[in-house]
């Protein structure tokens, strides 16, 4: 079977029955949580696939740096599996990059999910291997998340129709409307990226930035790093999902406005994305338009085929 060019690769669309492959990149999870989030994608029809060296622990991470990437090359280039879904997030994730088979997994397209600190893959994977990858609920969080989040996750992998994303309760702080591939996630993770062969590139794209358990004073200093690096030159719009635990909404918007004030770009508040108590999920590396007067972040195609 030929493979798709590259610059045209999406994921295949999910299928009832078809094999999830559960990997771990960052932290190991407590198994209980993790088995109702297990139940969780059972329940939606899916058939998760869970290798036996998941398990493993190594310090704060689900084994070594040489397990964890090994699992993620396998499931890419395992035709039976459909797609990835990360067990959760946590640490670790960046001590793979280097280990992960980007010729393989840009040949093997396949919806990859996850967020927190599994920032730092799907940054990367949408980078280095040119298709749509997935910020949203790792298999811990589905373990108990809201409806609102579990419809999400299920349509933006399974359904034929473009992934839209509004909030009644967003607030606008610069006004306007943006086009452009969508990027980010965890804006402490992205931080960590600068000046490394995978620093992220935002020229051009909305970048969707949330964090959790953060002090306000550590997100004006990281968004003021990235500032100085020059990541923000060329944005062409922001979005800010969850900033759970960082302290007061107004003062997480302040910092935000102080930021962004001298460049020309919307910025949409509220989308909730992250570590809140809804996690929608986001398609990363594929075209939306952010318009704040609808509040909403509207996807120009599905983000599977």
């Amino acid at each position: 079977m030929a493979k798709r060019k590259p610059e045209n690769q999406r994921p295949l669309r999910l299928k009832e029955g078809d094999a999830v492959g559960i990997v771990a990149p960052a932290s190991h999870f407590d198994p209980d949580t993790f088995h109702n989030g297990i139940a969780v994608l059972e329940s939606m029809g899916f058939n998760p696939v869970v290798d036996g060296g998941l398990y493993e622990k190594e310090n704060y991470f689900a084994g070594p740096d040489e397990h964890r990437a090994d699992l993620i090359n396998r499931y890419f280039a395992d035709e039976k599996i459909k797609a990835i879904i990360c067990a959760r997030g946590g640490f670790g994730s960046i001590r793979i990059l280097s280990l992960l088979d980007f010729q393989s997994i840009q040949a093997n397209p396949k919806c990859f999910v996850g967020f927190s600190d599994i920032t730092a893959v799907l940054s990367v994977l949408s980078q280095k291997c040119k298709f749509p990858v997935f910020h949203g609920p790792n298999i811990t969080t589905l373990a108990k998340a809201t409806q609102k989040t579990k419809d999400a996750f299920y349509s933006a992998l399974a359904a034929d129709r473009p992934v839209r994303l509004k909030t009644q309760t967003g607030i606008i702080l610069k006004p306007g409307t943006a086009t452009g591939q969508v990027t980010g996630g965890n804006l402490t993770t992205l931080c960590h990226l600068l000046a490394t062969p995978y620093q992220p590139d935002f020229s051009g794209r909305i970048l969707l930035l949330e964090d959790t358990s953060e002090a306000p004073y550590r997100v004006d200093r990281m968004l003021s790093q990235m500032k100085l690096a020059g990541c923000f030159d060329t944005v062409a719009g922001l979005v800010l999902g969850t900033f759970r635990g960082c302290g007061r909404k107004d003062e997480i918007y302040r910092i935000a406005v102080d930021a962004f004030q001298e460049y020309d770009m919307p910025v949409l508040a509220g989308l909730p994305v992250g570590h809140g108590r809804s996690n929608l999920t986001v398609p990363m590396g594929l075209t939306a338009t952010m318009d704040t007067d609808l509040k909403e972040l509207m996807f120009h195609e599905p983000a599977t085929v």
